[in-house]
């Protein structure tokens, strides 16, 4: 399956996304939305049971207790509250909520300092997860659903409910200005080397290498980038992602 990510402003909007994708019964849906959960958003995502060995990590940070909705109602125990750094209580409801809380009803096994795992069992893209992180710091609501042969369907429903698209260069243009003056500051051309900084930035943020030195992730990255990480742009690049990655779960 191949997932379809939505960003939507608020969490009534992403819940009407949802609740149409449940009505089209098309593909399994996860709600990640700022907050504690609440029962009416339970409501409108769909879920199923499931228990698939290796499932691990879906959001950076620790778990800070499993919350399962009262048994009885329309969808079952479905939700789960993560803590990710920097943001704060985040919800996760449906197909991504009822994995967290597994069999048994408790969140475990969660390593701090990763963000959504990107296994067979999710197959969320690890060089975007930076972007879904930023949008619920900024209180936004994420909606995904995997499906095998409608992700055109539902980019449609989902961009009716009013989803925004990730957009990575807009995420840049609000850290550019900063990372070009200490890059300057350190006698580089930033106009010549703005793409290859920018990509070690990003890879301090990758799931793979966050909370790694450059050092440590050097052969990690090396596969991943290739000859391209041994720039000292892209050096200098990864080490500011870090030191960004690490204010952000400290703030």
């Amino acid at each position: 399956m191949e997932p379809v990510v939505g960003v939507f402003a608020n969490s009534s909007q992403a819940q009407e996304a949802a609740a149409r994708l449940r009505d089209k019964g098309i593909g399994q849906v996860t709600l990640l939305t700022p907050g504690e959960p609440k029962q009416e958003i339970e409501a409108a995502v769909p879920t199923e049971d499931m228990e698939q060995p290796g499932i691990g990590p879906a959001i950076g940070g620790m778990i800070g207790g499993a919350v399962g909705i009262a048994s009885g109602m329309e969808l079952g125990a479905a939700a789960a509250s993560v803590i990710i750094p920097g943001v704060g209580p985040v919800m996760a409801a449906g197909f991504l909520g009822a994995a967290l809380l597994g069999a048994g009803g408790v969140a475990a096994g969660v390593a701090a300092g990763h963000a959504f795992e990107t296994s067979v069992t999710f197959g969320l893209p690890k060089d975007e997860l930076f972007l879904y992180e930023d949008a619920l710091r900024q209180g936004r609501s994420v909606l995904i659903v995997w499906t095998e042969d409608q992700q055109g369907i539902a980019s449609e429903i989902m961009k009716l409910a009013g989803a925004e698209s990730l957009d990575a260069a807009q995420w840049w243009l609000g850290l550019r200005s900063v990372e070009e003056e200490h890059y300057r500051s350190k006698g580089g051309d930033f106009s010549t080397d703005e793409q290859c900084y920018r990509r070690g930035f990003e890879a301090a943020l990758h799931a793979d290498f966050r909370g790694k030195s450059y050092n440590a992730a050097f052969d990690e990255l090396r596969a991943h980038y290739g000859r391209e990480c041994k720039e000292p742009a892209f050096q200098l690049g990864y080490e500011r992602g870090s030191l960004y990655h690490r204010s952000r779960q400290k703030s």
